[in-house]
């Protein structure tokens, strides 16, 4: 009997603490009418009506067209309506708690795992995932960290019951981080933090090397089967992307000169930390760029106090496709301060549609999703929310509605029901 008694109080602590239940699925068609309308690609229409059908987006204009207004007819007077933010190069769903070890499932043994795939450990029940929702973050690039070759990551909507259910696009690309030119002074042996030349990095870049011709080697002959070089093979067809996480000038030119060679069809740079100073390279070899967190210092001393703000704006006007990732410390718990990265762009330099877009179409475009998300555009899910105010001002970014592939998700969280709570408490 006690044994029972504490087997009930499992489930009922379990219960109580996951997830929000997942959406339906849109069984009418719903109308969104008088909202503001920022679109994601530069576009933005006042007074606006959008209307959704079957997860997808039917209509996307003005409220003056003479139109029927199908089904649930939501106002958005005074509102505003964007489309759902995409967080790339995340580990979301892949760790909950940093202090402990069990709950982290990012990192393969090894150096060279291109084959590992990073979607089959992604939970769907983390509350870190759900905090996001209230925040407009609803999709994400689940990244394996680690390693040279880290592994295979894969895109997901964050709403869902298991990660078959959340997958947007399986597989989507291998992440390879590349080689530093530069490394710090071990701090633990008493050397100077400063940096200095990574005496290693001809070596390192070698064994690279040595690694790429070996799998072509491989798919010349295809005698045996070898996953990791299978996979490598998918980046020359161009099945998959190769996300370079690479920071340094001289890193970004070599890495970029080294996977042409090898004949890889797609290539992104995440980080990018000085892409601003090879921006006409990266522009001519069209390279996009997955920046690194905005809210963050200068890496050196020299450089301007608020170098991390414009970076975005200066490759923006090189003509370099940008946008925005916010790897580094307590990544995934601050994934939801996305909508805030880009508000900075525009605070330091960018067009608000234009900063918006590094979180939206932009992104979408750099992980190969923009046929189907990333915008307000008819044909698209409607993965979008409705807003008070402006989504990228933390004052204002305050969610009434949100609907992931026409389904009306929950923007309730741990966090939400703590606010409620205390607000009761303290009478507010």
């Amino acid at each position: 009997m006690k044994n029972i008694t504490i087997i009930a109080l499992l489930l009922i602590t379990f219960i109580t603490n996951a997830q929000q239940t997942p959406g339906n699925k849109q069984t009418k068609p719903i109308t969104i009418e008088g909202a503001t309308a920022h679109l994601g690609n530069g576009q933005v229409i006042e007074n606006s009506l959008i209307m959704f059908s079957e997860g997808k987006l039917t209509f996307v204009g003005s409220a003056n067209t003479k139109i029927a207004r199908n089904g649930l007819v939501i106002d958005g007077t005074g509102k505003h309506i964007y489309p759902g933010f995409i967080a790339p190069n995340s580990t979301l769903g892949l760790a909950e708690i940093d202090a402990v070890r069990a709950t982290r499932d990012y990192d393969e043994v090894g150096a060279m795992n291109p084959h590992i795939r990073s979607i089959i450990a992604y939970n769907t029940e983390s509350k870190v995932v759900e905090s996001m929702r209230p925040n407009g973050v609803l999709m994400a690039q689940i990244t394996p960290r680690g390693g040279r070759i880290s592994g295979t990551s894969s895109i997901v909507q964050l709403d869902a019951w298991n990660w078959e259910d959340a997958i947007i696009k399986e597989n989507d690309g291998i992440h390879l981080n590349w080689p530093s030119t530069y490394s710090r002074g071990r701090w633990w042996l008493g050397e100077p933090s400063t940096l200095k030349e990574n005496k290693n990095y001809t070596k390192q870049v070698a064994e690279l090397k040595n690694y790429f011709d070996n799998a072509i080697a491989y798919n010349a002959k295809n005698t045996t089967n070898n996953k990791p070089f299978d996979a490598l093979l998918e980046l020359t067809t161009g099945k998959r992307t190769l996300f370079i996480h690479v920071d340094y000038e001289k890193g970004i030119i070599d890495a970029v000169n080294f996977v042409k060679d090898n004949n890889v069809k797609n290539i992104v740079i995440v980080g990018g930390y000085e892409a601003n100073m090879v921006s006409d390279f990266l522009k001519k070899n069209e390279i996009p760029v997955l920046l690194q967190r905005t809210h963050a210092l200068p890496n050196n001393t020299d450089e301007d106090y608020d170098l991390p703000f414009k970076l975005a704006n200066q490759l923006v006007n090189s003509g370099v496709l940008v946008g925005l990732e916010n790897s580094g410390d307590m990544e995934r718990m601050n994934t939801r301060n996305l909508p805030f990265l880009a508000g900075t762009c525009a605070a330091y330099g960018l067009d608000k549609e234009t900063a918006l877009s590094l979180i939206t179409l932009n992104t979408a475009k750099i992980l190969g999703i923009d046929k189907n998300v990333g915008s307000l555009e008819v044909g698209k899910d409607a993965t979008l929310f409705i807003s008070e105010g402006d989504a990228l001002d933390m004052r204002t970014n305050k969610l009434e509605k949100a609907f992931i592939q026409g389904r009306d998700i929950s923007l309730e969280s741990h966090q939400t029901e703590l606010y409620k709570r205390y607000s009761k408490k303290l009478g507010n």
